[in-house]
């Protein structure tokens, strides 16, 4: 029995893996329960995930990435080993190619520790590419041709913009604002003015169901319970849309301000490329509500959301191990 390649998306918010020939097989939250007082893993995933915030003293669900890169390498690596195991794809005798998505502008150091953990993981030959460029891969772009495609990436811990032409990045940013902040900013501003502690979980489903970062655009409420700061004990409020709008005006400005700096720094050939054919947003933040009609306004260019945002770097790395035997030259040493 052979191995066969896989690619992964080692999110911060979640790990989607690839396996050529048979599509996405995996897309659980990059999360690890352990016992603190034993080391020992027990859940990972979903059921990881479930715990956060409702777990004991002893039992600590962890997030082993930041900002797209490895802040535990033991976690990342027992998480990468657990998902690998679970979709089942080794061969016998011979381990799977694995290729993986990282942000722009990391290191030597963050891309040496991801090729480390996912060999220890159970990879033969480890191949790392630019995460936007997977993504305009996925999301459908001709990036081969000698014209200008831009394409902003917001996962859970960094947005990627940019802009690309004849297979390669022209200009690009990685900005450290995305989903994971979203969710800091709404509980911050629950906390500041309604003096009541709610925990991420709870953050990111106001988010999800009535956040908003186009003013006007949506208008909806939702009733949520958390922990009142003044008496301890619990109680209810609701919360509307265009005070989510608020809460994230400060972080979408970030955002806006990469995409700008991005378009500032493009030759102008390829800006009016991109006057033509627009940006393209992938990544689970693409699903915020207006998050489209807000870059179309500040950036003065169309905006497209790709269909299903959150596989688009999934879908790439699919498409990138047809022609993986093409890219083995360029594996990093």
């Amino acid at each position: 029995m052979f191995s066969r390649d896989i690619g992964i998306d080692l999110g911060t918010a979640n790990v989607l893996i690839h396996v050529k020939g048979k599509g996405i097989v995996l897309d659980e939250p990059s999360v690890v329960a352990m016992d603190r007082t034993t080391g020992r893993v027990l859940e990972v995933g979903e059921e990881a995930r479930r715990m956060v915030g409702r777990t004991p003293g002893n039992i600590e669900a962890i997030r082993p990435l930041k900002n797209g890169v490895i802040a535990d390498f033991d976690v990342t690596e027992a998480m990468l080993k657990h998902f690998i195991n679970k979709i089942n794809v080794r061969g016998f005798l011979s381990k799977p190619r694995m290729l993986i998505c990282c942000p722009t502008n990391i290191t030597k150091v963050e891309q040496k520790a991801i090729k480390e953990a996912a060999e220890k993981s159970g990879g033969k030959r480890v191949y790392l590419e630019e995460e936007p460029k997977v993504a305009a891969i996925g999301a459908g772009m001709e990036i081969f041709q000698p014209s200008g495609n831009m394409v902003l990436d917001i996962g859970g811990g960094t947005t990627d913009v940019a802009v690309l032409s004849m297979g390669n990045i022209v200009t690009a940013e990685s900005i450290k604002m995305a989903g994971d902040k979203f969710d800091i900013e709404i509980l911050q501003y629950i906390k500041k003015k309604y003096k009541l502690l709610i925990g991420e979980r709870t953050a990111e489903d106001i988010k999800v169901n009535i956040g908003t970062v186009f003013q006007g655009s949506r208008k909806e409420e939702m009733d949520i319970r958390g922990r009142d700061m003044v008496s301890g004990l619990p109680r209810t409020i609701t919360v509307y849309s265009d005070e989510i709008e608020r809460a994230l005006r400060e972080s979408i400005a970030l955002i806006t301000q990469g995409a700008r700096a991005v378009l500032e720094r493009t030759p102008p050939e390829l800006s009016a490329d991109i006057i033509d054919r627009g940006v393209i947003l992938t990544g689970g933040g693409a699903l915020i509500d207006g998050i489209d009609q807000l870059l179309a306004e500040e950036l003065k260019v169309p905006v497209f959301i790709s269909d299903e945002p959150m596989h688009c770097v999934a879908r790439g790395t699919g498409i990138m191990l047809e022609n993986i035997d093409k890219v083995d030259r360029k594996k990093i040493v």
